[in-house]
């Protein structure tokens, strides 16, 4: 079998795979954030924080909860680092160093799960798992909990009500990512993955010599690493590991648990407003976005610029034997069009135009199909900008689910998209500015630039896999990279729950022969191209210089 044709068959399975669950996870989760029933374990869990899950909430108090977690996630995370080395389980490791262990904490509360440390010689088994696998579970919620306030400030009306953070955290939580996750460990510790407490084993290698290897609860972490686009690695080679990544059906499976929440959102949202038509437009416009850039990806890595690649089968640097191109190619793309981060090749070692790609899926916003939550809200204010320029070229008031789209509500939806590209801009023309940053740099010329362009555009975006060749762990990457991971994250928040009060305050328009038809294909194209002309008007410069510049000197 050609390696092409392999590619195409795993693609093919995946999409059966993701189509099959569409439905069943799409109306579980709709029917999970529309119940007034709380388990048990819920009330158990609301009483030890001291939360009344009946509170309506309206947008301030909801982005109040969001921000007091989030907070107090980052402060318990720092400071669990910093006093491992006293901590039982530490497997030896000494506590982390204040820049870093700030970096860090940040990371991992803000979805990005970007690390410039070596997981198996830093992190011992108390942080990996009281800390890291924690926050993964807890800020996929936060970010499906924002995206269904924001589906409910579509859905009601003449009030500003958005439902209660809190509940809308434990449900998430409860009823979601923990009865999956535990379904996904169990899949993974029979491909092959590990799943254990023990300590550090020297291990002998061919030729001679040893190297020594640490256990860990790798199948769990790596189950909510994939399932709630985390992508913080136990080990420092990520899902390029073999015991986070076995074989091409643990492969697979990845790349399903990465894709499967954000594409069945789009349902949810259907569900929730009313018209499942309207979340199949949605949908459409992920998928045709997600599969163009596959279709690209697997092109561009699978041609052949002569003999070396010709025997190799295509570009065969830095990715896995037992992933092959298709399946590097296929992990590459999920990871990027989605907050993940999480790598089985790296991304530095793709061709320019693949690494380009790699780049411009996070710069797209990341909502093809996008973050646990993020991916669905980041949508919805790009089916609102649409919505807005439909408007202008008709010449009446953009009209976007029977809610209109005035002065206030476009405003919100602008500094949504402004936030993010000013960070990532701004934050590496500092850096070459600047003399020490560029010291950290393995390249030069156009790699180099792209080395700490996708540093910033991966932290901003809380995406956090990284360009090999690039030395993060320093002063200046841990502490601006940090400030972006935060403000990438939640800056967007605010603006995400204020246009939900907003749209939740105003009283349904009722649809005229003028409406503009929202569950269209032709509504579905809009959307397409406006996402990738605000990109494309946004960050072409810079990709210009970097990867556009390195594709073509190829």
């Amino acid at each position: 079998m050609s390696p092409v044709l392999a590619g195409v068959l795993q693609l093919l399975a995946l999409v059966a795979a993701l189509g099959l669950s569409y439905r069943p996870l799409g109306d579980h989760m709709a029917r999970v954030y529309s119940s007034e029933k709380h388990l048990r374990p819920e009330k158990w869990i609301y009483k030890a924080i001291g939360a009344n899950p009946s509170v309506e909430m309206r947008w301030p108090a909801y982005l109040r909860g969001v921000l007091a977690f989030s907070a107090v996630s980052v402060l318990f995370l720092y400071l669990l680092q910093r006093l491992q080395g006293s901590l039982p389980g530490s497997l030896g490791f000494v506590s982390i160093d204040p820049d870093q262990a700030f970096n860090t904490a940040a990371s991992f509360v803000a979805n990005t799960n970007w690390q410039s440390y070596y997981g198996e010689q830093a992190m011992g088994h108390v942080v990996q798992t009281g800390g890291l696998a924690v926050q993964n579970f807890v800020s996929a919620a936060v970010g499906i909990a924002v995206a269904v306030a924001l589906v409910r400030g579509f859905a009601r009306s003449r009030t500003g009500e958005l439902g209660n953070f809190w509940s809308d955290l434990v449900r998430g939580t409860v009823r979601i990512l923990l009865p999956i996750s535990v379904i996904g460990a169990l899949v993974l510790v029979a491909c092959g993955a590990i799943q254990n407490f023990s300590g550090i084993h020297e291990v002998g290698q061919f030729g001679g010599g040893t190297q020594q290897w640490n256990g860990g609860a790798v199948a769990s972490q790596e189950v909510i690493k994939e399932l709630g686009t985390n992508g913080g690695g136990y080990f420092n080679a990520n899902s390029a590991h073999p015991f986070e990544n076995p074989n091409g059906l643990s492969n697979l499976f990845e790349i399903y648990l990465i894709l499967v929440i954000p594409f069945a959102l789009t349902r949810t949202f259907g569900r929730m407003v009313g018209s499942l038509k309207q979340g199949y437009a949605i949908l459409g416009t992920m998928a045709t976005i997600w599969l163009g850039f596959t279709a690209l990806m697997m092109w561009t890595e699978f041609a052949h610029h002569g003999p070396a690649f010709d025997i190799a089968g295509g570009a065969m640097e830095g990715k896995e034997t037992r992933f092959g191109i298709a399946g590097s190619s296929l992990f590459s793309v999920a990871t990027t069009l989605t907050s993940t981060g999480a790598v089985n090749s790296f991304h530095s070692s793709y061709t320019g135009f693949g690494g380009g790609l790699t780049m411009l899926g996070m710069q797209l916003g990341e909502i093809a199909p996008g973050g646990v939550g993020s991916g669905l809200y980041g949508m919805l204010i790009m089916a609102v900008i649409a919505v807005f320029i439909a408007g202008l070229m008709v010449g009446r008031t953009p009209e976007y689910l029977g809610k209109k789209i005035g002065t206030r509500e476009i405003k919100f939806a602008a500094c949504y998209i402004l936030v993010t590209p000013a960070l990532v801009l701004c934050f590496t023309a500092a850096s070459f500015v600047l003399d020490t940053p560029s010291h950290s740099m393995t390249n030069s010329g156009a790699h180099g630039f792209s080395e700490i362009l996708y540093a910033f555009t991966s932290g901003a975006n809380n995406n956090g896999s990284a360009f090999a060749g690039l030395n993060a762990d320093t002063q200046w990457f841990n502490s601006t990279i940090g400030i972006a991971m935060l403000l990438g994250r939640f800056l967007p928040m605010v603006f995400v729950l204020a246009l939900a009060g907003s749209l939740a305050e105003q009283a349904p328009v009722p649809e005229t022969a003028g409406t503009l038809r929202t569950e269209k294909p032709l509504f579905t194209g809009l959307l397409v191209g406006t996402i990738m002309i605000i990109a494309g008007l946004t960050y072409f410069p810079a990709l210009a210089l970097g990867p556009l510049a390195e594709g073509l000197a190829a």
